[in-house]
């Protein structure tokens, strides 16, 4: 049989006639609004918190997997920022080191072509004031 709003009414008068009106109220007021079968226990509760328990665990153990790998990635991360700031470390000295050598071997170049410059120059100078 299937209770509903309708049936509870009738109960509820039926209970009026023989009980009286606060009883009556009383009675219905402690029958659940739906069936039985639809009232949870607290065998059902418990069931339904150690379920909920044995998820949530998992879940935990999930991120906790997650947290491992995060802490690997960012290990590996760690260990090729090191790599990367010892070699551009080194490739700015040798670029450094090559520079001022490149610099340096210029510079006297130039240098002594200004000196032959200057040398020519002046000789032809005197030169010209030779035969002048």
């Amino acid at each position: 049989m299937v209770v509903d709003e309708r049936s509870r009414h009738a109960l509820y008068r039926r209970l009026e006639e023989v009980l009286g009106p606060e009883a009556a109220n009383t009675l219905i007021e402690h029958l659940p609004p739906v069936g039985w079968a639809d009232v949870a226990t607290k065998a059902d509760l418990a069931s339904l918190e150690q379920r909920i328990e044995l998820r949530l665990d998992r879940v935990d153990d999930r991120f906790d997997r997650v947290d491992d790998r995060f802490k690997a990635v960012d290990d590996r991360f760690s260990a090729l920022d090191e790599r990367l700031d010892y070699r551009f470390g080194a490739l700015a000295s040798d670029l450094r080191a090559t520079f001022e050598h490149e610099l340096r071997s210029q510079s006297i170049t130039i240098l002594f072509g200004l000196m032959g410059v200057v040398m020519t120059m002046s000789g032809l100078a005197f030169a010209l004031a030779r035969f002048t």
